[in-house]
């Protein structure tokens, strides 16, 4: 199986001198999301919690939206070459999701069968009516935060980013409860595959909808990350980053309370202030 990180020969300048060191790398190879054996997307990502990705991916698409409506999620054969010149050997690199009996398989226009980038996200579904069309139900209204709690969030994230620490080169995701607690927390090379591993792994656990919880990225905040929290129910999203325009849109489409900026207890709201407590006479 792919490994999370991987260590290469580099060549180090520091002040004027050279050094040759090894150093550690975030793993990054593709995967192939399958439904029912036949194939949806590849996506590139950092191996692990490869089914809650798979998973994540179907609720942000709008194929699954709880546990009772996956019968299964198993690793296929993906074969690579041994190095040997024997029997090849299973790369663990094509997920198949099996769904329950009387869940319609994903539309053609969901089954795209194409590469998805670990920067790009959702390439090709990036219009607002598309979220509205595939979003089932509303909202909830969600909890209510102080700016003092959203501030604590930053340093809790980068707290649990065990394999940042050792590479520098992954992007996060945390799911908090209302009271600041973390509930979870997902590494990948790509932001957006880090929320499918988070909703992903809580649809497994039969979580979703996310009604009572903040999601939090160490990145920017793009349209495709706002409408994976659209999809899995999350009414606050927030970022270390900038949101992007067409994400300040969708988020107020949608009524997700959306946080960009987030940095001590420096903010920006630009949708959905109303779930946040603001000081008097502000």
């Amino acid at each position: 199986m792919g490994r999370v990180t991987e260590r290469r020969r580099v060549v180090r300048i520091r002040g004027g001198r050279v050094a040759e060191r090894s150093d550690t790398l975030a793993g990054e190879e593709p995967m192939e999301i399958r439904v029912g054996g036949r194939a949806l997307a590849i996506t590139m990502r950092t191996p692990g919690d490869d089914f809650a990705l798979a998973a994540g991916f179907l609720v942000s698409e709008g194929v699954v939206r709880s546990a009772d409506e996956v019968a299964r999620v198993v690793y296929c054969a993906g074969a690579e070459d041994d190095g040997a010149g024997g029997r090849s050997q299973n790369s663990y690199n094509v997920v198949d999701v099996v769904l329950a009996d009387g869940v319609p398989p994903p539309a053609p226009s969901v089954a795209r069968n194409v590469y998805v980038s670990s920067s790009c996200g959702m390439c090709g579904r990036t219009s607002i009516d598309a979220v509205r069309t595939t979003a089932r139900g509303t909202l909830s209204d969600g909890p209510r935060l102080t700016p003092e709690l959203l501030s604590l969030l930053p340093e809790r994230l980068r707290a649990g980013q065990q394999v940042f620490d050792r590479t520098g080169g992954l992007h996060a995701a945390a799911l908090f409860a209302e009271d600041g607690t973390l509930l979870d927390l997902r590494e990948d090379v790509g932001r957006h595959n880090a929320v499918d591993k988070v909703v992903g792994r809580a649809l497994l656990d039969g979580a979703l909808p996310l009604d009572r919880t903040v999601l939090m990225v160490s990145g920017r905040a793009s349209f495709e990350l706002v409408q994976k929290a659209v999809m899995a129910g999350v009414p606050v999203l927030a970022a270390v980053s900038a949101p992007s325009s067409l994400a300040v849109d969708l988020a107020e489409e949608s009524g997700v309370t959306l946080v960009g900026f987030l940095r001590g207890d420096s903010m920006n709201l630009y949708a959905g202030a109303q779930r946040v407590v603001l000081p008097e006479g502000s």
